[in-house]
């Protein structure tokens, strides 16, 4: 993705009065000319993007786009799969900003839209595309971390947490990667999840 998609992943996210920064920074200001359907970003109440969605989704003349990543994390010491947004409290909606501002706006668990000043912000058209096409079908992406041979990673989790590797072969699509590690002086080869490395340099 570009940084212009880096920008849109900041979790910590602007408040609707902090212009173009974080999400606001890839919308377009308002022009001239504006067509009747509108892409436009919402922010919604911390963790409660998926109940905005269902409340956004019983508007009529609403359409709602909220990409999602499946990664791994360690709940209680158990890795398990879980599914959260892309843009933490953000998603999308297009509409006609004159027949539905207030519906869209006062709906349950929404904030309010992402603002140039007092004028909601448009997304625009493309990138919404390039998003569809990057994230996939069911608007939700796997998370894969990509290494390449020669990569220095540390072992953030499990029971070889804290060590130092280098990756080995990391051009494969498998969830597991082989990795040489130095234990006591002695290289040691192994394979493991490529969800518990991080990369050092």
């Amino acid at each position: 993705m570009s940084n212009q998609h880096i920008l849109l992943s900041d979790k910590a996210g602007p408040s609707p009065s902090q212009g173009c920064t974080g999400m606001a920074a890839a919308c377009s200001q308002q022009s001239d000319v504006i067509l009747p359907m509108n892409w436009y970003c919402v922010l919604t109440k911390p963790q409660r993007e998926k109940q905005a969605v269902e409340q956004l989704c019983m508007l009529p003349g609403v359409e709602v786009y909220y990409p999602r990543i499946r990664i791994r994390k360690t709940i209680r010491r158990v890795r398990r799969q879980v599914i959260e947004p892309l843009f933490p409290r953000y998603l999308f909606c297009r509409f006609d900003l004159t027949s539905n501002f207030r519906a869209v706006r006062y709906a349950h668990d929404v904030i309010d839209l992402v603002r140039f000043g007092s004028d909601p912000a448009l997304v625009s058209d493309e990138l919404i595309t390039e998003l569809k096409s990057w994230v996939g079908e069911d608007d939700l992406i796997e998370a894969k971390p990509m290494f390449s041979s020669g990569d220095h990673v540390l072992i953030a989790d499990g029971p070889m947490q804290g060590l130092q590797a280098v990756i080995q072969e990391g051009h494969s699509d498998n969830e597991r990667v082989a990795v040489l590690l130095s234990i006591l002086g002695c290289e040691v080869r192994l394979t493991i999840a490529r969800n518990l490395l991080a990369k050092t340099a």
